[in-house]
């Protein structure tokens, strides 16, 4: 990977996802400016990256708060002097639960961290790379982005969003050497994962992995690093060409149920 010495900025740093890619990235050299809402979640982060390398800066943000994002970028700039790649990856699950009986404020809250979070990162981080004339972002998207499965409107909404602010911002960049791709996953064995099987089936977990693997022609739940190699091929040189894409990492399903 031609990652060495690129400063990488991830979101959602805590998570399984954040936590993957940032191991990658600092096996792969770089340094990385961590970012989650607050410590706690970043310290098992922390600890697997100051096991490699001691490039690394910590920032607490709330990504639907303007001045919050504007200080993590401010601060990987004043840490390490550029942002050469940034993974837009904070994002929550919201509630399993049909439409009609959706919660108003929850389905606030998730489009605020899912949709607004991802565009102010895109807007602040953007106007860094603008200067610099150079950047690679990838945006967490989902299998949701691209199709739905019933009972996730506010998940699928907002991962819409983040589908069609990739190819706005993709488009508006691409003659400055800035590229923006997102990524979509399928079921992923995280902690959003597992939130999201306890909430189908509280008494019974279980049955939701089943079911998923059922919808998933390699039968299985795909594992965090398998997706933050594909996070660090976008973030280095050799994926130069692709921009404005959606990429499906899914184990089939969305072949499947698309």
């Amino acid at each position: 990977m031609s990652v060495k010495g690129k400063v990488v900025v991830i979101t959602g740093a805590g998570g399984g996802l954040g936590q993957a890619t940032a191991v990658r990235f600092a096996n792969e050299g770089a340094k990385l400016v961590l970012v989650d809402l607050s410590d706690q979640p970043m310290e098992r982060t922390v600890s697997l990256v100051k096991e490699i390398t001691q490039d690394v800066h910590t920032v607490e943000a709330n990504v639907t708060n303007s001045n919050d994002v504007q200080n993590y970028v401010k601060e990987a700039v004043d840490t390490f002097g550029f942002i050469d790649v940034f993974y837009n990856n904070a994002g929550i699950e919201g509630s399993v639960t049909p439409t009609t009986q959706y919660d108003e404020d929850e389905f606030d809250k998730v489009m605020a961290v899912n949709t607004r979070g991802v565009f102010l990162g895109l807007k602040y981080v953007l106007q860094q790379m603008q200067k610099q004339k150079s950047g690679s972002i990838i945006n967490t998207a989902s299998v949701a982005g691209i199709s739905t499965q019933e009972n996730l409107s506010a998940y699928t909404a907002s991962k819409h969003s983040v589908v069609g602010l990739t190819r706005a911002t993709a488009v508006e960049n691409a003659k400055l050497n800035i590229r923006v791709n997102a990524i979509c996953p399928g079921p992923i064995d995280t902690v959003m994962v597992r939130h999201a099987a306890e909430k189908f089936n509280p008494v019974n977990p279980e049955e939701f992995y089943d079911l998923v693997k059922g919808m998933v022609p390699a039968n299985r739940l795909g594992k965090p690093e398998e997706v933050a190699s594909l996070i660090a091929y976008l973030g280095g040189d050799e994926s130069g060409f692709i921009n404005g894409a959606m990429i499906a990492i899914d184990g089939g399903m969305t072949t499947t149920y698309s």
